[in-house]
């Protein structure tokens, strides 16, 4: 009997029941599909609705993701009008922290103290400042904007270097450097946020590097042309060059500053629909709802808490702070290292400075061409997803340098025949 045989009676049978079951579960599976495609139909029209939910017409929000009030979608002259106008500013502020320092026998001289305490607190007392500034400008700057607070601050920073030109005695010298050094913090506390408000984050690693020329070759800058001014007109005079300064810097930012932060302008966006329309319930979108007070206060506790309860923020702030820390010990020793060991003269006592400034140049060029690409690179490794700690590997490497460095300078110091190139050599491993 054949294979494919079947007998009558069994095999037909067998055969029924299967052809039945077999349509039975081809009909439970038309029913699944169904129902799944309807549940799939469910989701989709529950989604529909949510996108297609009327918004609230009280809402004031950007005129569409390419509206030109919006900082992220201005032109790039504007972007770089703005950008250089910071750094101007930055550039400014750090330069006062040490510019007077050659100055500061001359001022224990003319003042006729002795008090070696106030003549080594008479240059760190503008550094002091900067840990109380930004307490203040940060959470004004939440509530008023950006803009007022550069503008206001730079006219204080001008007005107390006046001040410190015209100081009768140590005492006042030391108060109105610690204003001016209050009114300096500004463009430190704001002025990588006003980054942030108009460049994307893939493309912000080489305005970053323009702006923190301003905060390094300030306090390098500084010594160098102090030196000099005060060898040739006299301590005050460097009080006077950074009022005159400020001066200038304060008209060009009035001109070329624009208002950059999101919060502040659609809520002046829609304080002035307000006042077009009549209708009282228009607020804006980014609006919290907070009383200016409440929002002073958040501003201060939320980024004191983010500093010691986040592990990212508490190890990246105590990195600068020791860096700062060696940048500004550094200023304190070379000028005796260089006049008793190597023989410069007052005004001389500044060039070693611009060893610092040569590693601080190249790190920052390095870091501005590499940052972006690096970021990219870790962001598509990661399927797209960008993390800001994608920046942070070249920060590993640079770490090493400093250490070694500074034991480089110890030795050297021992050995003075090795000349002062050295040690200027390595001062630019120390920073850069």
């Amino acid at each position: 009997m054949a294979v494919n045989e079947v007998i009558p009676g069994q095999g037909s049978d067998k055969i029924d029941e299967f052809n039945e079951e077999k349509k039975l579960s081809q009909t439970q599976r038309k029913d699944e599909d169904v129902e799944r495609s309807s549940v799939t139909t469910e989701k989709m029209d529950q989604v529909e609705e949510k996108v297609l939910e009327p918004r609230d017409p009280n809402l004031v929000d950007w005129d569409g993701p390419d509206d030109p009030e919006n900082p992220i979608n201005w032109t790039s002259k504007r972007k770089a009008i703005v950008t250089v106008s910071i750094a101007l500013i930055t550039f400014l502020t750090p330069l006062g922290s040490s510019m007077f320092a050659p100055g500061v026998p001359n001022v224990m001289r003319d003042f006729k103290s002795s008090n070696e305490s106030l003549a080594a607190f008479v240059v760190p007392v503008y550094l002091l400042s900067y840990c109380f500034g930004p307490l203040v400008i940060a959470p004004l700057s939440e509530m008023y904007g950006r803009q007022p607070l550069y503008t206001i601050c730079n006219v204080l920073y001008t007005v107390f270097n006046v001040a410190c030109a015209l100081a009768p005695e140590m005492g006042s010298l030391i108060v109105f450097r610690f204003i001016s050094g209050l009114a300096g913090s500004c463009p430190l506390t704001l002025g990588a946020g006003s980054l942030a408000d108009m460049i994307p984050q893939e493309k912000r690693g080489a305005a970053m590097a323009v702006w923190a020329l301003g905060p390094l070759l300030g306090p390098v800058i500084g010594p160098v042309a102090g030196g000099y001014l005060t060898q040739a007109k006299g301590w005050w005079w460097t009080f006077w060059v950074l009022a005159i300064a400020g001066g200038a810097v304060t008209i060009s930012s009035l001109i070329s500053l624009r208002e950059s932060y999101a919060y502040v302008i659609l809520d002046r966006k829609a304080k002035r629909l307000r006042k077009e329309t009549g209708n009282p319930n228009l607020r804006s979108v980014l609006d919290t709802g907070r009383t200016p007070k409440q929002l002073f206060m958040f501003s201060i506790v939320r980024p004191t808490k983010m500093l010691f309860m986040s592990p990212i923020v508490f190890l990246l702030s105590l990195y600068v702070a020791v860096i700062y820390g060696y940048l500004y010990l550094l200023f304190t020793t070379i000028p005796n290292v260089f006049e008793v060991q190597y023989g410069f003269s007052q005004g001389s006592v500044g060039l070693p400075y611009l060893g610092t400034g040569v590693g601080l140049l190249i790190g920052l060029v390095i870091l501005g061409a590499t940052s972006d690409r690096l970021l990219k690179r870790l962001t598509r490794s990661n399927g797209g997803v960008s993390k800001t700690e994608y920046r942070l590997p070249p920060m590993f490497f640079g770490s090493w340098l400093v250490p070694m460095a500074l034991s480089g300078m110890v030795g050297l110091r021992k050995r003075r025949m090795l000349g002062y190139c050295l040690s200027c050599a390595h001062l630019s491993l120390v920073l850069g």
